[in-house]
């Protein structure tokens, strides 16, 4: 069956998650993706943990479907290598400090000599512009920066981070859309010029907090950390039953807090309090009366009256319950592959799922180098006493 970006192929130069990630999205859909690292030390995600023997388990996910080979970028005949490729390729992503690649002489001017169809996708901290530009950018860090930490957590405890790197992902997404809109463009006008797209790491987050920025703009609030801050549902969130499990609950709607109050045998409530204004003026109380109803039932009957009621409640998962999960299942979010370092390994699938052109993963992350011979013989055309000087150059 037909990928939808097959055809295209893309120079990932990037390291550790936000550039590679957005590669492995574009791979996934059939981009032929050429993962570009550094001679003997490699992407620095190799290295990352979790570890077991020393190597990263999360690589054979973040490898998927790459093709990866080794160049060194700090040798004029390195960069001069580069430039064969770009000509033969669709995208560069990379997330060097920004004007790092313009130092070694890979500016856009230079990149669209060599290829004026090319599209450069820069992943950074900060962006390509401002008085941050040129500072290291970590998705951790970023996410502070971006106002997340601040409102996460108890008013009475430390800002909590996010549990994994979600300043990183969500960077990665929004890369994958800058890049897929600039091939559109690229492909729909006559001229078919390629363009930079500036990613950075902090603006994605910043983007999704609509609620942060009108209450402050419009409210004069700046919102701090709390159970459930200033707009949520009420009820909602966060609820442990009679026999210690935790689950979700959210109630936005006018409907469904009635059919909560249906499956709380609590009629009552919704016919004193069927507006959602009505609901925030009595919000503890409403609170208190949910935080009971679940603190007496058993997590099986809770979970049962609630979606049974339609209403929206989910449990709150650790990985080995997902592990289990039916539905995980049914939409084989996890798929198993061989790899020579681990055995037997699970790795998340692809997403979105599409009818006509589904993505696909070929294969986990390879070792360094490994498609050297089939890059620069086969695609460059390079002979063998070339490749050999340029191995022996360090280059490659």
């Amino acid at each position: 069956m037909a990928q939808a970006l097959e055809g295209i192929r893309v120079l990932d130069c990037a390291n550790v998650i936000a550039g590679p990630y957005c590669a492995s999205i574009l791979s996934e859909f059939g981009a032929e993706v050429i993962k570009i690292e550094m001679p003997g030390k490699g992407d620095n995600f190799r290295s990352m943990g979790p570890l077991k023997d020393g190597k990263s388990t999360r690589w054979p996910s973040m490898g998927r479907n790459k093709k990866c080979i080794t160049l060194d970028f700090h040798y004029e005949e390195g960069r001069k290598v580069f430039l064969e490729l770009v000509k033969k390729s669709d995208v560069i992503i990379e997330n060097f400090r920004t004007g790092t690649f313009a130092k070694w002489g890979l500016d856009m001017e230079t990149l669209k000599k060599a290829n004026p169809r090319i599209i450069v996708t820069h992943v950074t901290g900060y962006g390509q512009t401002g008085p941050n530009k040129e500072l290291s950018g970590f998705g951790g860090p970023l996410t502070g920066f971006a106002g997340v930490v601040y409102t996460t957590g108890f008013p009475d405890r430390p800002p909590v981070s996010p549990s994994f790197s979600l300043a990183d992902y969500v960077a990665g997404l929004n890369a994958v859309i800058g890049t897929m809109l600039a091939l559109y463009h690229r492909d729909i006008t006559e001229k078919g010029n390629g363009q930079e797209v500036d990613v950075s790491l902090y603006e994605g987050l910043f983007r999704m907090q609509d609620a942060l920025i009108a209450d402050y703009d419009i409210n004069g609030v700046v919102r701090e950390r709390a159970e459930r801050q200033r707009g949520a549902s009420v009820p909602g969130g966060k609820f442990l039953t009679k026999d210690g499990k935790w689950v979700f609950l959210a109630s936005s709607t006018d409907n469904s807090f009635k059919y909560l109050a249906n499956a709380m045998d609590r009629p009552e409530l919704f016919e004193k309090y069927p507006t959602m204004r009505d609901r925030f003026e009595a919000a503890e109380y409403i609170m208190e009366e949910t935080r009971n109803w679940f603190a007496g039932i058993d997590y099986e009957e809770a979970m049962k009256r609630c979606l049974d009621n339609k209403v929206a409640l989910s449990p709150i998962y650790s990985i080995a319950d997902i592990w289990k999960d039916p539905q995980y299942k049914a939409r084989h979010n996890l798929v198993e592959f061989d790899s020579p370092d681990f055995g037997k390994v699970h790795i998340a699938s692809v997403c979105p799922v599409l009818s006509e052109t589904p993505g696909k993963i070929k294969w986990i992350g390879q070792p360094i180098g490994s498609a050297n011979d089939e890059i620069y013989k086969g695609l460059l055309g390079m002979e063998e006493d070339e490749l050999n000087s340029l191995k022996e150059k360090g280059i490659i």
